[in-house]
């Protein structure tokens, strides 16, 4: 199995619809591709949730309980939601879900929730952080930022806090790009610039189609550390 992880500059960038192409891309390629996030918050059931857009809209058929571990309905950060219910996440079973799926998937895309600064656990005695989840699949991640103002500060800090905790970005994806708006095409250049990674693809918005700009975003999949 090759994974990767999408994390994104914040809330409502438009993180799971680029996952949800992501998918489609490699599914119409005929590349057995899986999809996985640990928690989600803010659905009545997987149906519903970012992890059923996914699975629909890319029309990967997947079990919809292989989709996520913890749904909360509450539409709160995940921790907040967890505490409401009373029911929290354990890293060990995320752990095991998400490499469980090396048995029917070539490839595997988890997507996290808001930024890659978000709480699933946050109790005196338990603390669970997105990125803790990340470092123990061991994969490295894409970004998902907007084109439009903002971005550059967004992402770079994005990027470089990714980088202080040893995880590896594999590139950046704008979303909502236009090609004919001057401060985008400046954005992406910013962003290679001030964090030294790429953009790697762009996706113009409401386009079902990413641009891929250096290389096919399989190919950003990696074997996770802890199965070499």
């Amino acid at each position: 199995m090759r994974a990767v992880f999408v994390t994104g500059t914040g809330t409502d960038i438009g993180k799971t619809y680029v996952s949800a192409v992501i998918a489609r891309t490699l599914h119409e390629r005929h590349l057995k591709i899986g999809y996985y996030k640990a928690a989600v918050s803010g659905a009545d059931s997987i149906e519903q949730s970012d992890a059923g857009f996914v699975n629909t809209y890319a029309s990967l058929g997947q079990d919809n309980n292989t989709l996520l571990s913890y749904l909360y309905k509450r539409p709160l950060s995940p921790h907040l939601a967890a505490r409401y219910e009373q029911r929290f996440a354990d890293l060990d079973s995320i752990k095991k879900s998400f490499l469980s799926l090396s048995r029917s998937y070539d490839y595997v895309l988890s997507e996290g929730a808001g930024g890659i600064v978000c709480p699933v656990v946050y109790e005196p005695d338990l603390k669970l952080m997105y990125s803790d989840i990340l470092k123990s699949f061991g994969i490295p991640t894409l970004v998902v930022a907007d084109a439009g103002l903002g971005t550059i500060n967004h992402t770079v800090l994005t990027i470089s806090y990714l980088k202080k905790l040893g995880i590896t970005v594999n590139g950046v994806i704008l979303n909502r790009y236009d090609e004919e708006n001057m401060m985008h095409c400046d954005n992406l250049t910013m962003i290679e610039q001030l964090s030294e990674v790429n953009v790697i693809g762009v996706l113009p918005f409401g386009s079902a189609s990413i641009k891929e700009l250096k290389k096919p975003l399989e190919e950003y999949f990696e074997e996770p550390k802890q199965s070499r």
